[in-house]
């Protein structure tokens, strides 16, 4: 029993037994924890969320690009008579495609140095530099497709062609939706600073465009070199 005269400090609980002998008897303990909700500790914080949220999208990300290809694989040999990889493909191009988006992931970190120093000029300029180099890697691939549509060699040519255009599209797809999110983290650096919510964006920001870069790695390698050295 405590005293008449004991006084329970503020936001704080007496536990009178211990049954299980986990601790002391009458020891005092806060009653205030750092999340409330129901469960022990309560509801996760929104980074946290936020964050386990972000993951879930990168893999199935992954899980689509990885159907794609694997349709692509299986479809590669169906041309209907039509013109394969080495009639249509320019490695040349392609290559020119490559170390732009590579370029981009390079200043992509280097906005990532510069928003850790807390540094908005330089902040700006690798993100507009790797928003410029993202935009010419859009620009290769459009010209690129509208090539192959107008010598006859379009999605609805055949089995491979559609397959290809689906999985390189769909990655172009991303990388616009990538270019879009890269100037809102810069219109929010501009306006709001770097507050702790905006660098919790853009660290998801940069996971998603280096993502991006290491699926076109997987698609230059798998669709271009080895579609080019097989017959």
């Amino acid at each position: 029993m405590s005293n008449p005269g004991d006084v329970l400090p503020a936001g704080a609980l007496r536990v009178g037994s211990d049954p299980h002998h986990l601790g002391h008897h009458n020891q005092w303990l806060s009653a205030a924890p750092e999340y409330t909700g129901v469960g022990a500790g309560g509801p996760a914080p929104a980074r946290i969320i936020v964050g386990y949220g972000f993951w879930i999208f990168i893999l199935s990300d992954v899980i689509m690009f990885s159907a794609l290809f694997a349709t692509y694989a299986v479809l590669a040999g169906s041309r209907a008579g039509g013109p394969g990889p080495k009639q249509l493909f320019d490695l040349g191009n392609t290559a020119a495609e490559t170390a732009l988006l590579l370029a981009s992931s390079f200043t992509c970190g280097m906005a990532s140095l510069a928003v850790a120093w807390r540094s908005v000029r330089w902040t700006q300029i690798a993100l507009l530099v790797t928003g410029l180099l993202g935009a010419s890697f859009l620009v290769l691939e459009a010209r690129e497709f509208a090539h192959l549509v107008a010598i006859g060699a379009g999605p609805t040519r055949s089995a491979f062609l559609s397959a290809f255009f689906t999985l390189v599209g769909c990655h172009g797809l991303h990388i616009s939706v990538g270019l879009l999110w890269l100037g809102t983290m810069m219109a929010q650096f501009l306006a709001k600073g770097f507050r702790a919510d905006i660098r919790h964006r853009f660290l998801c920001f940069t996971l998603f465009w280096h993502a991006l870069d290491i699926i076109w790695v997987g698609i230059f390698s798998l669709v271009y070199l080895i579609g080019t050295i097989l017959p």
